[in-house]
């Protein structure tokens, strides 16, 4: 059966009119997302309270005290970022973002290789997602440690902690998964409940802790806590992982677009919305962390994170109750991150550029949700997690690929947006057009390139940063050559493996990308009726 499409067509009086004439996108994902879900899409994905517990002792135990600058400066980098991905949600408003945003800059070729790196990296993403239950839930009871029993050593870094952090991981990626396939409106509901608990725990544990302070501020301008040798200036850039790590995946709002009422009006201010808050309310969680701390030179710190500012200064039933909050912001995580990357794999599926993409491309008729692409990114998660059972470093060493495989996809976007740019300049760059309401479409106007320009420099630094060799990252033995340098041969790896599978099936000369307008457009009455569930 052909899908109608609704082509738009340009008048030379400037009107969009409509056409049913040529193939394209059938809406066949049900729009039940609305603007705060929307929102709770990227927040929950960034999900401040799951990563910086997640990561607060190890960037601590990294860069000391004065890590806590590595925050503002990567919250400044992703905000141009965000102020790129903004502009191009507003114009295509469609699922598989980074993919479909990719390609229309730069053709299917280069979307292909971007789209292919971010579905891997999402994968991984979801996998690190789910360890954060390991930071949590033995916190709040002992018996959540299953893997040699409450007396043993919860740590990530322990094998004790290492194995139990596996075993929590898959049997919550169980649960996500569940939830993914029952229907978007479930997991917007999910997620947008859990924004909710994150946002209220992180009001409140910013409120506590800065009500007990240990130290003042000045605190943040020195290295106390910082137990490396030569020049500080390496320990700074290798703590950066923690806000590099944390701040990603606010253009999950645009994964979500062809499911989210007026995206075009919708999708931009969520992406900002999302980073935003998640930069204001995870510095002041981290200075407030930082000054109610104990201790900054015992090791405690950099051993226990947040958890043990936590349970040590609140007492073993507050603190443990709002560690409870940060469970809930954990599963909201992990759903959101699996919801993003199985939209990917749908969007690239059904174009026919992935294998099996008759299977990973279908949405069910009952529950409108990618059910096969959501079963196959938890279970990528899981094999993630279990392949590295045994590996102690599996937490720091996940961490890091993942996000630098996210910051190399979004390379992939904003280098040949900078290019269009430039190219364009004369005539702004980007189409116009106008949103749902009949207002312009989001623009940077003449500070687009100068913005771009800046991202795109932000970006490709940082991803060098990210996959550094490091040994206290990747290589916690200290001696094992191919885990110190697994960053670069995993991606290296990945891009051979996928440029095998591009040219076997000459992809270049079978993907064609269905039209989508840049600017809105009615559509008929009986299109608009595919998208109200029956």
């Amino acid at each position: 059966m052909s899908r109608p499409e609704f082509v738009s067509r340009q008048r030379p009086d400037g009107d969009v009119t409509t056409s049913a004439a040529d193939v394209g996108y059938q809406q066949e994902l049900r729009r039940g997302v609305g603007g705060f879900a929307s929102f709770a899409a990227g927040f929950s994905f960034v999900s401040i309270l799951t990563t910086v517990f997640q990561l607060f002792g190890l960037g601590y135990g990294l860069g000391g005290a004065a890590f806590f600058w590595t925050w503002p400066l990567v919250f400044a980098g992703q905000l141009l970022v965000a102020l790129c991905f903004a502009e191009l949600a507003a114009r295509w408003p469609i699922s598989g973002a980074i993919y479909q945003w990719s390609s229309r800059l730069a053709g299917t070729t280069a979307g292909w290789f971007t789209g292919w790196i971010m579905i891997i990296g999402q994968i991984l993403t979801v996998a690190a997602a789910a360890i954060a239950a390991q930071a949590v839930l033995p916190g709040i009871w002992s018996g959540f440690q299953l893997v040699g029993g409450p007396g043993a050593d919860p740590s990530l870094g322990s094998p004790t902690g290492a194995r139990n952090a596996v075993l929590l991981g898959c049997l919550l990626l169980v649960v996500t998964t569940v939830v993914n396939i029952l229907g978007i409106r479930q997991t917007a509901a999910a997620t947008s409940f859990g924004v909710t608990v994150e946002i209220i725990g992180v009001v409140v544990l910013v409120l506590v802790l800065f009500f007990l302070p240990e130290r003042g501020p000045q605190a943040v301008l020195h290295d106390t806590g910082w137990s490396g040798h030569g020049g500080y200036a390496g320990a700074f850039l290798a703590s950066s992982l923690m806000a590099a790590y944390v701040m990603v995946g606010f253009d999950s709002a645009g994964e979500l677009a062809e499911e989210t009422h007026s995206p075009r009006r919708t999708t931009p201010r969520t992406i900002l919305r999302a980073l935003i808050t998640s930069g204001v309310g995870g510095a002041l969680l981290i200075l407030a962390g930082l000054l109610a701390a104990p201790s900054l030179t015992d090791g405690k710190l950099a051993v226990g994170g947040l958890s043990w500012v936590l349970t040590d200064r609140l007492g073993g039933v507050l603190g443990r109750l709002l560690l409870c909050c940060v469970a809930v912001a954990v599963f909201a995580c992990t759903l959101a991150v699996q919801s993003s990357g199985a939209r990917m794999m749908y969007s690239m599926a059904r174009e026919g550029a992935l294998p099996f993409h008759r299977h990973l491309g279908k949405v069910s008729a009952r529950t409108g949700t990618p059910v096969v692409a959501s079963v196959v990114v938890g279970v990528g998660a899981a094999i993630a997690l279990l392949v590295n059972v045994r590996q102690s470093a599996i937490f720091t060493a996940l961490s890091s690929l993942c996000i630098a495989m996210l910051y190399l996809a979004y390379l992939g976007v904003t280098l040949p947006l900078l290019v269009t740019r430039i190219r364009h300049r004369r005539t702004g760059g980007l189409p116009g057009g106008v949103d749902e309401t009949g207002r312009p479409l989001f623009s940077l106007g003449r500070r687009g390139i100068a913005v771009n320009t800046l991202a795109v420099l932000y970006q490709t630094g940082m991803t060098v940063n990210l996959a550094w060799p490091r040994p206290e990252i990747y290589d916690l033995t200290g001696g094992t050559w191919w885990l110190r340098w697994s960053a670069p041969l995993f991606i290296g790896l990945s891009l051979a493996v996928g440029a095998g599978y591009f040219l076997v099936r000459r992809l270049h000369r079978r993907i064609e990308l269905r039209h989508v307008p840049h600017t809105h457009v009615e559509p008929p009455a009986e299109a608009r009726a595919v998208t109200e569930p029956a």
